[in-house]
């Protein structure tokens, strides 16, 4: 009877455990990983229009040809495929641009406009689907970076067409490397307008007191080992481990360790 009762104790003890140690060893999908390293922004609108209301990972274009559209135009979303180095306009995307200039309730419609090289620009919407080899990532223009004035915040989708088969063995590194081709991170000054920060020029803002304004205090990451950046930074909300690189995801920050030392903070 007691020998009974030991194996049923064990049995308990190993069902509990197991789901917990079967959970922690569970893989890191790539989509996952991808959305852990392109942080998303967050469109919003009201009686003026639209704005960003929440900023994502910074993005620069690499590349012409990338055909967009002003983001107050909700139906049409220009599809540009990224296949051998080479951006693609659908032929719809030029189709549209054709249409877009005829006019909406009797007035001239906004055209459709081509992203520069150096634009910068934030993803709005990442999709991995390894059965069809594509990464599909949304991105809207950073005005403010961009200098744009009125602002449009110009938008469009990239599709990263790969070869047959490849994405479902391929590490995100690697593929963050092909998306890095046209849509590089940028460290770059975020064009940030709120009270108190600065604009795009560096300048601060109107009516400001710089006196005021507290001592910035400059905290060095880069080159830091794992346990400096905990001793600083506190402990991670979200650690995602990827071998040798492992991403700690704070509140307001990311940080990138390669071997043991910080490589990059966004």
């Amino acid at each position: 009877m007691r020998r009974s009762f030991s194996l049923l104790f064990v049995a308990v003890i190993i069902a509990m455990i197991f789901p917990v140690w079967a959970s922690a060893q569970a893989p890191v999908s790539l989509q996952e990983q991808l959305s852990a390293q392109y942080k998303l922004a967050t469109m919003g609108s009201d009686s003026n229009g639209y704005s960003i209301v929440e900023e994502g990972t910074l993005l620069c274009i690499q590349k012409g040809n990338l055909v967009g559209v002003p983001y107050s135009e909700i139906n049409t979303l220009p599809a540009n495929r990224y296949e051998g180095g080479t951006v693609h306009p659908s032929s719809s995307t030029i189709k549209t641009a054709t249409n877009l200039v005829r006019s909406h309730f009797g007035q001239p419609a906004q055209t459709t406009e081509l992203f520069q090289k150096g634009d910068k620009v934030y993803a709005t919407k990442i999709d991995v689907n390894p059965g069809k080899d594509t990464v599909t990532m949304g991105i809207v223009a950073c005005d403010t970076c961009n200098k744009t004035d009125p602002p449009t915040y110009n938008k469009a989708q990239v599709v990263f067409v790969f070869p047959k088969g490849w994405l479902a063995r391929a590490s995100a590194d690697q593929v963050e490397e092909i998306i890095g081709q046209l849509l590089a991170i940028s460290n770059g000054d975020q064009g940030q307008s709120q009270a108190g920060q600065p604009d795009p020029g560096g300048r601060p803002q109107a009516g400001q007191d710089q006196q005021q304004q507290p001592e910035t205090q400059t905290v060095k990451l880069l080159g830091m080992t794992t346990d400096q950046v905990v001793a600083t930074m506190g402990k991670p909300d979200k650690i995602f481990d990827l071998g040798a690189k492992k991403l700690y995801i704070y509140k307001d920050m990311k940080v990138t360790l390669l071997d043991g030392k910080v490589s990059d903070v966004q």
